[in-house]
Order: C-alpha cells, then structure tokens, then sequence
C-alpha cells in the first residue's frame, strides 16, 4: 500500500508539472533583419597608431577626412597615410555583417581592411586596421562622423 502511494503521489507530481508547463504561453521572438550598415558622410580621425605608437601628437589630422556617398564612392580630403592613396569605390564583404572593407582607388588594385564599427560614448566609429606600402606598419585609425 506503501508504494501504492508513493506511485501515486510521483504520478500526481508529473500530472501537475505537465499541466502547469502546458498552460505556459510561449511568445517566439523572431530575430529583426540587420540593417545595412550606412557609412556614408564625412568621417574624421580621433585616434591613430602606427606599431602602437599614438600618432596623434606627432602629425595634424584635423584636415584629414574620408567621405563616403550612399552609391560606394569615398574620397579623400587632404590625403595622410591611409588604406588608398586616391579617391575611388569602397565595398563591404558583408553589407550587414561586415568584417571587411575594401577600397579601389581609381586606376588601382583592390586593398581590404579590417573594418569595425563601433558605438562608443553614443557616437558611431569607424575603426581601420591597414598596411600602406610596407607590411610591417600597421596602422590602426578610429574616425568619427563629423
């Protein structure tokens, strides 16, 4: 009789833990697409290395911008080391999820980049990992939407 009870007390415990599971309503959350990511607009540097050395005090970035239109088209606003040398077209790996940024200067070959695009302090950045000319410089740019 013992066992009878202790059955049924197990049977009795799974009954209440499936119903009260079932009456559970279960909301699915469907993921939102990615938006494409917008870089277009004119872009400062607020931070630059080169071998982790801080070029910031060492050369005058205040003139220095990238702009980018909406149509894949950069250009240059007084050139300083940087990804390409001349203006052209730019292109994500990705257009939602990009890594990667490759410019083609006119008249030029395609160079990538690392690409990140960070919020910090509420701003919208832009970090630029690259190697112009020699490989052995690797220069790290964070720019901001002016």
């Amino acid at each position: 009789m013992d066992n009878f009870f202790k059955i049924g007390h197990a049977y009795l415990l799974i009954g209440l833990i499936t119903l009260g599971l079932a009456s559970c309503k279960v909301d699915r959350v469907l993921p939102s697409a990615e938006s494409v990511k917008d870089i277009s607009g004119s872009w400062k540097v607020i931070k630059a290395s080169r071998n982790g050395t801080d070029l910031i005090p060492l050369i005058d970035y205040s003139q220095f911008r990238v702009k980018f239109d909406a149509k894949g088209a950069y250009t240059l606003v007084n050139p300083l080391p940087f990804v390409a040398s001349k203006d052209g077209k730019y292109a994500f790996d990705d257009p939602n999820y990009p890594f990667k940024i490759t410019f083609t200067a006119n008249g030029g070959t395609p160079v990538s980049t690392a690409f990140n695009y960070p919020v910090s302090g509420g701003a919208r950045q832009l970090t630029l990992t690259f190697s112009p000319g020699c490989t052995l410089n690797n220069y790290v740019y964070t720019l901001v939407k002016e």
